[in-house]
């Protein structure tokens, strides 16, 4: 069974726990800056005797674990809104962490009400249906519908938060990466295995019916057999879609190259060796794609690491992936 989308045993929790009439918080990284040890988005959910999820883990987590534990003993219904400051010489707001960044943590004690929000977050999830969790002073917590907003488009920013006493918070439900791998053979398939673990939405294509790898592939949020001519179509663009191309072999990599080069992806790499990756960029310039073009293409692909199986192979490329998904995300 595919892997859901991270936050998804944050909302599991947090509504059985409403529906059990057990006092339940969300905890939620609003904003996060430097050497972060949680980033933006993440969450967690505590109940006095169970967590679910992670706002960077530590000395800094543990302290929240137990603030919210602390409030809903107390039966604190109000939001507590803070920033943590990860260096030892900060004159407040220290977090007891030395990691030199920073961080505004949310504690929002749900209520009884927050159910019917909560269990369409946890729904939507489910579904894949999208749409935004809204958090703020004003409105409370709220599942904003992927349809009442402009905003669904892939082009626009997954998280939106606008500080200070009136503050906003706002992020798109589901996946924010999403990895197309063209090619559905063993490494295709050990690469899968390792990219729903790094929380990828995840979609393999292939061109052969019956190939035992692909059918096997339970890793997969989609699996479609298609036409490599109509590549383009199967993969669309966008800021945050990441491609792997690893067909059979040298022939229909080029055919997908071909229809993929002249569509803007965060990125779009071809997996060979140095002399089959060279062959494919000197093809590709004789059929009029300019260097420029050429040169949006990664490969070979993989961290220097001497891989060799499959699975090594697959653990290279992944860690090529972490490293561009890290770098788009920084410069943000």
């Amino acid at each position: 069974m595919p892997s859901p989308p991270r936050d998804l045993p944050v909302w599991n929790l947090a509504a059985a726990s409403l529906r059990a009439g057990t006092p339940v918080a969300l905890l939620c990284v609003l904003r996060s800056t430097g050497s972060s040890p949680g980033r933006q988005g993440f969450k967690m959910a505590v109940t006095a005797s169970t967590v679910a999820g992670s706002i960077g883990g530590g000395i800094m987590e543990h302290k929240w674990v137990e603030l919210a534990r602390q409030r809903l003993r107390e039966a604190e219904a109000g939001p507590l809104l803070r920033p943590q400051i990860h260096r030892r010489e900060a004159p407040a707001d220290r977090s007891g962490m030395m990691c030199s960044g920073e961080q505004d943590v949310l504690l929002w004690p749900l209520l009884a009400t927050d159910l019917t929000a909560v269990g369409a977050i946890e729904s939507a999830l489910q579904t894949s249906a999208g749409g935004f969790l809204q958090l703020s002073p004003a409105t409370g917590l709220q599942l904003v519908p992927a349809a009442a907003t402009a905003a669904a488009a892939d082009e626009t920013p997954f998280y939106d938060y606008r500080p200070g006493p009136a503050w906003h918070y706002r992020e798109r439900l589901g996946f924010r990466h999403q990895l197309t791998i063209v090619g559905g053979g063993h490494v295709s398939l050990a690469l899968s295995n390792v990219a729903v673990a790094l929380n990828f939405e995840l979609t393999v294509l292939d061109d052969r019916a019956d190939l035992p790898t692909f059918e096997s592939n339970h890793a997969a949020h989609h699996r479609r057999l298609i036409d490599y001519e109509n590549a383009a179509a199967e993969v669309p663009a966008g800021p945050h879609r990441y491609v792997v191309v690893m067909t059979v072999g040298y022939r229909t990599d080029a055919v997908v190259l071909r229809r993929l080069l002249r569509h803007s992806y965060r990125y779009l790499g071809v997996m060979g060796s140095v002399a089959k990756v060279a062959e494919l960029r000197r093809g590709l310039q004789e059929e009029g794609f300019s260097t420029e073009e050429i040169a949006r293409l990664h490969g070979p692909i993989g961290l220097p690491i001497q891989s060799q199986t499959p699975e090594e192979i697959a653990i290279s490329i992944a860690a090529e992936l972490i490293m561009v998904r890290r770098k788009a995300e920084d410069s943000q």
